[in-house]
């Protein structure tokens, strides 16, 4: 069976970043030359040349590059991307350091590795009469994949995380990629779906990733919150509405408490 080509994408360019189009997939990015600065999610970053990316369904603004910039991208499918993410529990943690910051700098001889996984990534891609062409990109991948984890535990250390608690917490963010926050934003409600204590869940998360499941669930859900104001399609009676707050009044509270502002002051 030929290889799907959307499962891999190849691009020099950032045009296609958070496109319509491709916005399941994972984005991999490497600047070899210039710098970009750019916000996600209200926080401000940059990317510089010889350090790396990989944006996970972030909403990526205000990008300003240098007339110089030059990356290179390689968009993963979900589908393929489960297919290919290495056996191994690191990758939780590498996963969740990506939402609060999705660069990574490295010294040169990873950044070097790393070039050179993208650039035979592309190279077996051309590859179309390999009738284990599909094998081989597979393969191709994972290298790509534990580089990246080499590259974030070489700065944050290698965490002892059970394969059960690396599925635990795999399986609660699942749960919130698929929005259940909009509706549901008890620990109690995800621990009782993943047959835990919501003690436990939350011990797990804050050993894996330094923060609480409270913290992850308010995370997603100021984040959705964040872009439906910037929108400008509902109003804040609306939202309120669509997240199930007990009131308006409420609503204010959380969205001062957490982007430091009122709805009224955001939007303007």
């Amino acid at each position: 069976m030929a290889f799907n080509e959307n499962n891999l994408i190849v691009d020099h360019h950032l045009d296609r970043l958070c496109s319509e189009d491709l916005n399941r997939h994972v984005a991999h990015i490497i600047c070899t030359h210039g710098r970009m600065d750019f916000m996600i999610d209200g926080r401000c970053f940059s990317l510089k040349a010889s350090e790396a990316m990989i944006v996970v369904g972030q909403v990526m603004e205000r990008m300003v590059c240098t007339a110089d910039f030059e990356v290179m991208c390689i968009y993963v499918s979900p589908e393929f991307l489960e297919r290919c993410t290495p056996r191994s529990n690191y990758g939780i943690r590498g996963t969740l350091a990506l939402y609060t910051c999705p660069v990574m700098q490295m010294d040169e001889e990873r950044f070097e590795q790393l070039r050179q996984d993208f650039l035979q990534i592309e190279n077996r891609l051309l590859k179309e009469q390999n009738p284990f062409q599909e094998d081989v990109l597979i393969c191709a991948t994972q290298m790509m994949f534990l580089d990246f984890f080499d590259i974030h535990s070489s700065q944050n250390g290698l965490a002892n995380i059970s394969f059960q608690d690396a599925d635990i917490i795999a399986r609660f963010m699942q749960m919130l990629e698929h929005g259940d926050y909009v509706k549901k934003r008890e620990v109690g409600y995800y621990a009782d779906k993943l047959c835990v204590t919501p003690k436990y869940l939350s011990e797990i998360c804050k050993s894996v990733s330094g923060k609480t499941a409270n913290y992850w669930i308010s995370r997603f859900t100021t984040i959705h919150i964040r872009r439906l104001l910037q929108e400008r399609e509902m109003s804040f009676t609306q939202i309120s509405d669509l997240f199930e707050f007990s009131s308006p009044a409420y609503f204010s509270r959380f969205v001062h408490k957490h982007l430091g502002t009122s709805p009224t002051d955001f939007r303007e």
